[in-house]
């Protein structure tokens, strides 16, 4: 079902299961806001939970240990384009009767054990943004093999109508109801159109990607400063985000001296994330303070996104490297 963006595919995929007040549900909380906040929006309250030290993927012990009995739904997040262990979620979702759903906005293209991302949970959002695997200009999807499920994300993101004007037409209907309290979080056809053609390259986009890491594994292995996320067996990456762990073996140098330094190098580095737990909104409402997911805040302070995207030439990647280079020399002890 193509949806008007990535946060609306999130809103509709718990809306149309039927969270609401009362329902918790788990989130890794080293994730972009919208994760967490699609569950806001149906009433229900997001738990945050910690990640594995190594991926940076939500850990299925972590979220057993949350579980409580208002617990309904675990989303899982496909955090810089791996997919996440369905396998151990699905487990821990199976002995309570959780809804198991996928945040892969990151993650379009990639594939666990020969399964597309798409197929791995009861339901699943994309993101089409820009910036993502494959783009719409802005615009999302939700995947489910639930018919039921797949049935209401249509009525609710088109006001709520249980018929479009193809299946009017088909019928020969004159009228139509509104049943639910919908949105108008339709994709237009322009957009889809685009969306045809970037599909179409979505292998090729994510093949040139998958050079680029290459190139940036092998040039930073002997770089004791940059410590890329570890991969797990049997998956394909979509390789969204190039993501390292810092340190500096100079007392004193943090991530923000070294973020600033590939500015001064002209090296469009950026950080993915602050844990939700820890954004000012869910500090106040909900009184969330640090200490809650260890791990993720840990990563926090010391994990750095290298640019990684299709139109990187092998110039453009060697010139992070040698900026890297740089930069290690420099705050060397």
């Amino acid at each position: 079902m193509a949806v008007s963006n990535g946060t609306a595919a999130l809103h509709l995929m718990v809306a149309a299961a039927g969270l609401g007040p009362g329902d918790e549900v788990i989130v890794p909380t080293l994730t972009f806001a919208a994760s967490a906040n699609c569950v806001l929006y149906v009433g229900a309250t997001p738990v945050p939970a910690d990640v594995d030290d190594a991926t940076l993927l939500l850990d299925p012990a972590d979220v057993e240990r949350r579980l409580t009995s208002r617990t309904r739904a675990v989303i899982a997040v496909d955090f810089a384009g791996q997919p996440c262990d369905y396998e151990g979620l699905r487990r821990v979702a199976a002995r309570r009767g959780l809804k198991l759903f996928a945040d892969a906005c990151h993650a379009a293209g990639a594939s666990d054990a020969g399964r597309p991302v798409g197929s791995l949970a009861d339901a699943t959002a994309f993101s089409f943004h820009p910036v993502k695997p494959m783009t719409t200009g802005e615009g999302g999807m939700v995947t489910t093999e639930d018919a039921s499920l797949a049935r209401q994300v249509r009525i609710l993101r088109s006001h709520g109508i249980t018929t479009d004007w193809r299946e009017r037409e088909a019928s020969g209907a004159s009228t139509y109801e509104m049943t639910a309290l919908g949105f108008n979080y339709r994709l237009t056809d322009l957009q889809c159109a685009l969306g045809l053609s970037q599909l179409a390259r979505l292998e090729s986009d994510r093949q040139l990607r998958e050079k680029i890491v290459a190139a940036y594994d092998d040039g930073l292995a002997d770089n004791p400063m940059f410590r890329p996320l570890a991969r797990r067996a049997g998956v394909i990456h979509s390789h969204h985000l190039y993501v390292v762990r810092v340190s500096s073996t100079r007392p004193g140098v943090t991530r923000a001296d070294v973020f600033a330094a590939f500015r001064a190098e002209g090296i469009g580095v950026t950080v993915h994330y602050m844990p939700f737990h820890l954004h000012p909104y869910y500090r106040e409402r909900f009184g969330m303070r640090e200490g809650l997911c260890p791990v993720a805040e840990r990563a926090a302070g010391d994990v750095l996104s290298l640019p990684c995207f299709a139109g990187m030439s092998d110039a453009d990647a060697a010139d992070v490297l040698a900026a890297a280079d740089k930069i290690t020399q420099a705050f060397a002890a």
